[in-house]
């Protein structure tokens, strides 16, 4: 398969050398965004083999995915596949995505981080359950873990659906957009590993963004009846 690995970036800079060495155990297709660090984060990913793209100031993720789809795009790619930065995705789980992926079953894979949370903090499950309720009403599909990173995109969605949020509302975004669009939507079972890392997600702003973009949604779906 033709498939990249896309990571959106911002000060991660320990993090990204140790994730970027353990891709390149299945594939030096990888590219990097970082998003206006102020760490060593493009250094060290450059220096481990990954393409980077610079952001001069932080534009948010959902921007950072959009440049980084737009690039590999560009490049052929086939399939993309998006990991958070932070360490917390296992790259062991890549390969599970892929072999689903050769089924053709789906057009797009979430991971699914729900089925063992012993160790997923109290209020990250709470907003997981039902944030992923709310987007898989909207979507008209289950998916289990809607706000998980971990995912694989054919270049179809990704040429014919268009995101318009910059920040962690994207990731919801997309996933209503191409169920809508007729593009099906799986998931496979992930590790998440929990270390010292710090959420990006602003629970004040990110809430706020996420419950603007289902109006959105649920306006434009009721203009088009």
């Amino acid at each position: 398969m033709n498939f990249y690995v896309l990571i959106p970036a911002f000060n991660e800079e320990k993090h990204i050398g140790e994730l970027i060495r353990r891709i390149n155990l299945i594939t030096s297709n990888i590219v990097v965004v970082d998003d206006g660090s102020t760490d060593k984060t493009a250094q060290i990913a450059q220096q481990n083999g990954a393409f980077c793209i610079i952001h001069d100031t932080n534009k948010g993720k959902g921007a950072s995915l959009s440049d980084g789809y737009d690039y590999l795009l560009n490049k052929g790619a086939e399939y993309i596949i998006t990991m958070d930065a932070d360490g917390q995705h296992s790259p062991d789980d890549i390969n599970k995505f892929i072999q689903l992926a050769k089924s053709g079953k789906y057009d797009i894979i979430v991971g699914n981080r729900m089925n063992d949370t012993k160790n997923m903090p109290l209020i990250r499950y709470l907003t997981n359950r039902f944030t992923s309720m709310v987007v898989s009403m909207c979507a008209g599909c289950k998916i289990p873990d809607s706000q998980c990173g971990f995912r694989l995109f054919s270049s179809n969605v990704l040429r014919k659906v268009k995101v318009t949020g910059m920040n962690f509302d994207a990731e919801s975004e997309i996933l209503v957009k191409a169920s809508k669009k007729g593009f099906n939507i799986g998931s496979v079972e992930v590790k998440t590993i929990y270390g010292e890392e710090i959420s990006k997600v602003n629970p004040v702003k990110d809430t706020i963004r996420f419950f603007q973009l289902i109006l959105r949604l649920l306006k434009k779906k009721g203009n088009n009846k």
